[in-house]
């Protein structure tokens, strides 16, 4: 555009009478208009909102009912075509703070997908890194790269970008389940790709076999096949199944009855989703994780820089993140902004709980922040 237009300049400054600011004046009034005309800001006028004591995140905590959740999404069903043009029947959480935009937080997507009884959801690619943690219910299998994996209550199924997918329901009853993905984050940093794939699967597709390939490969502990080594980043095993979850869970909790140790605080255990190549997080830009919470527990308030959003499994309990506090129940979403106080005290039974303890499923960004040397935590039992 030419000089001689004039462009009206979306920087404005004003001068504000303070110890931390120069004195105001007509000079510096002057000063601060040339800047705008050439797009310029100064730091001394931004730096406590670019660069404050602490992470302030633009998101804020929420939680979002299962219950409701499933009502909209069956009556969605009903009504919206899982086909090309819409290609998922996926009802993305909006957190209040972020001015409608599709997104749990800045950088974590969260969305309930449904699929119908006897439906395809085609096939696509893309940049992303994904998962689905299946609530409750079963009948659909991801088909990753052509390989049929069944998705069952409890189970984590993470998805490395980039991999072609679709989904399908061989069952006579509707699924839901959760889905998780990096699209804000990568959306911010303006680095996705997408790719259509097929409309339709094979017969051999929509088979069902109750254990997937990537399962006969790479589903034993602590046993990698060399064949496989030095593949891609992305963990190659497309799914943790819930019988060795819960199994590491309950034997951290009776390690510390008999004494020993195991949970990260008293009653309170924890295990992290790991790519069985690397020992590393299971997918390059987000951290999965699951909680079992003993019934009267409840844990010390713990911040971090990033951002989570957690459902419940099974149980009951309270939440409190930063001045918001709710009862939850299965199913139940929440999210935990940066930097965050995050406590939990768990009401769970053997009447809403098979374990009788709350269990949480939680994922967040912290791969990002660890990359980035940004990644701080904070617990309060540090200072006791």
């Amino acid at each position: 555009m030419s000089d001689t237009h004039a462009v009206t300049s979306p920087v404005s400054i004003t001068a504000v009478d303070r110890p931390d600011q120069p004195p105001a004046g007509p000079a510096l009034d002057d000063l601060y208009r040339g800047f705008e005309k050439a797009l310029l800001v100064p730091l001394w006028t931004e730096i406590g909102d670019l660069m404050p004591g602490h992470p302030r995140s633009s998101a804020q905590p929420h939680r979002w009912e299962w219950n409701r959740l499933l009502e909209l999404a069956g009556r969605a069903g009903d009504l919206v075509p899982v086909g090309r043009g819409g290609e998922r029947r996926a009802i993305a959480l909006a957190n209040p703070s972020l001015g409608g935009r599709p997104y749990a937080t800045p950088t974590l997507w969260a969305a309930i997908q449904y699929l119908m009884p006897g439906e395809d959801a085609p096939e696509h690619r893309h940049t992303q890194n994904a998962f689905r943690f299946v609530v409750e219910g079963e009948g659909v299998w991801t088909v990753v790269e052509r390989d049929p994996v069944p998705m069952r209550r409890g189970d984590f199924l993470p998805q490395p970008g980039m991999h072609w997918h679709a989904h399908h329901n061989a069952a006579s009853t509707p699924m839901a389940w959760l889905d998780g993905l990096d699209i804000p984050f990568q959306y911010g940093v303006e680095g996705q790709f997408f790719d259509f794939g097929r409309d339709t699967l094979s017969t051999e597709e929509h088979a069902t076999p109750d254990r997937s390939r990537s399962e006969r490969l790479w589903g034993h502990p602590g046993l990698a096949p060399v064949s496989q080594l030095g593949r891609p980043k992305g963990t190659p095993l497309l799914c943790y199944r819930w019988t060795d979850t819960d199994a590491a869970l309950n034997d951290q909790l009776a390690l510390e009855r008999e004494g020993h140790g195991g949970t990260v605080e008293p009653g309170h255990a924890l295990v992290r989703y790991t790519d069985p190549a690397t020992a590393g997080d299971v997918l390059p830009t987000i951290r999965a994780q699951f909680h079992r919470i003993t019934a009267g527990t409840e844990t010390a308030p713990h911040r971090e820089t990033g951002s989570s959003v957690y459902q419940v499994f099974d149980g009951s309990g309270r939440v409190t993140v930063g001045d918001h506090s709710w009862t939850v129940t299965r199913g139940d979403l929440f999210v935990v902004p940066s930097w965050q106080p995050l406590s939990i005290r768990s009401e769970a039974s053997a009447s809403d709980s098979d374990s009788g303890a709350l269990d949480l499923f939680q994922f967040g960004d912290a791969p990002i922040f660890t990359k980035l040397n940004l990644f701080r935590s904070h617990t309060e039992k540090d200072d006791r």
